[in-house]
């Protein structure tokens, strides 16, 4: 079984999405020993394509990835492992002990947490199958790609009003589809109606595929079947490693980890850098995220090294 050398890094990086990446290369830039945990699984994988990132809009999610490891290449002090952080423990004032998921080891002086977020998929038959292909959670993202086509926003009570309202700048044919009781109030199905959304409150069967392997309706029980061009989602995101919380982070109503001020926790020497944080969920927000903590580390190392 594989175990690391014993040595103490300087810092290990869980994630390697923008917001891993980036702060890996603003440590590597620093000659920090630094090693990059990754999983290999990110929260974007389903999607074709990201966007609203300057100079990379309109990449796959895979293909920057690749773009950014390759960009450690020059850096000896970062190292990259393929692998998944199960267990992580706090030693003292200065070390972490990780474990991971081929029972190999790494410590480090201060560990940084970038392991994103898993978007839950609504449990219908073709939800899953055309997530990134007309099924989607995130309308920045795609809602270019889907302007002026009939729009379904698949949700309800106040979530599903603000959905069907935000589509509204992406289309003006844009239907809520509560599967079920819409649990609306008066007044928000007036404002619905003032702007022209429609609402379906039967049942959701599922969705419908067309030519070319995309989406092509939204389907109900005693109603009649929706062509649609896209159905933009609302649900919960939860963390997808469980690590903040057992070491100790605190969390807000939203699922997303407290930050005390420049990507640190209230866990000495724990940072959290992308989606493991609240605001904006976008890649090139949790790029400047990552170098915001890469920064903030090196900032801690520097000082605690000073004589």
């Amino acid at each position: 079984m594989a175990t690391d050398s014993g040595e103490l890094h300087d810092v290990c990086i869980v994630g390697a999405g923008p917001a891993g990446l980036n702060a890996a290369l603003i440590l590597g830039r620093c000659r920090r020993d630094v090693v990059v945990i990754d999983s290999g699984k990110p929260r974007n994988g389903a999607s074709r394509a990201l966007h609203g990132f300057l100079s990379r809009d309109g990449t796959p999610p895979l293909e920057l990835r690749a773009l950014g490891r390759a960009e450690l290449e020059p850096y000896p002090s970062v190292q990259l492992r393929q692998n998944t952080a199960v267990v992580a423990a706090r030693r003292g004032e200065n070390r972490f002990d990780l474990t991971l998921a081929d029972g190999s080891t790494v410590a480090a002086r201060i560990l940084l947490l970038a392991t994103g977020r898993i978007d839950l998929v609504p449990e219908k038959p073709g939800f899953r199958e055309y997530y990134g292909l007309g099924v989607f959670h995130c309308p920045y993202c795609d809602g270019w790609e889907h302007r002026d086509e009939t729009l379904v926003a698949y949700s309800s009570g106040e979530t599903g009003h603000d959905l069907a309202l935000d589509l509204r700048v992406w289309s003006r044919d844009v239907v809520l589809c509560t599967d079920g009781p819409s649990g609306l109030t008066p007044a928000q199905l007036r404002k619905l109606a003032l702007n022209g959304v429609r609402v379906i409150e039967a049942p959701v069967v599922g969705a419908r595929g067309g030519t070319g392997g995309v989406i092509a309706s939204i389907v109900f029980e005693g109603h009649p079947e929706l062509s649609c061009g896209a159905i933009f989602f609302s649900s919960d995101c939860l963390q997808k490693s469980p690590l903040a919380e057992e070491l100790g982070c605190d969390l807000d109503d939203t699922g997303s980890v407290r930050c005390t001020g420049h990507a640190a926790t209230q866990v000495p020497g724990l940072y959290v850098a992308g989606n493991v944080r609240g605001g904006v969920h976008l890649a090139i927000v949790a790029a400047a995220e990552g170098a915001e903590a890469g920064m903030a580390i090196n900032n801690a190392l520097h000082e605690a090294d000073l004589k």
